[in-house]
């Protein structure tokens, strides 16, 4: 299925690029990078080589879809792990 603004929660966010637009360390706000990896509670995202690892429940992201759109999560919203989130999709 095509990742879309309204089923971006549900999709496998690896590979995506992401912004992380705030969070409560001020200084995660601002990392951008592709996400390279997903724990239940946190997004590993490469930022120019180096991997930062952002909570998921103290974040707000901007993922950047691959048809260009862009789509603002609240991190509380994919706190699961990726394959339980995922199989909700299929359901």
């Amino acid at each position: 299925m095509k990742i879309t603004q309204k089923n971006l929660i549900y999709h496998e966010l690896i590979g995506l690029e992401v912004v992380v637009e705030d969070n409560t360390t001020r200084s995660m706000i601002g990392i951008t990078g592709r996400v390279i990896d997903e724990t239940r509670n946190m997004l590993v995202i490469e930022e120019r080589g180096a991997e930062k690892m952002i909570p998921k429940s103290q974040s707000v992201f901007l993922f950047h879809l691959p048809d260009g759109k862009s789509v603002r999560v609240d991190g509380r919203l994919i706190t699961s792990r990726p394959e339980d989130r995922t199989g909700k999709l299929r359901r």
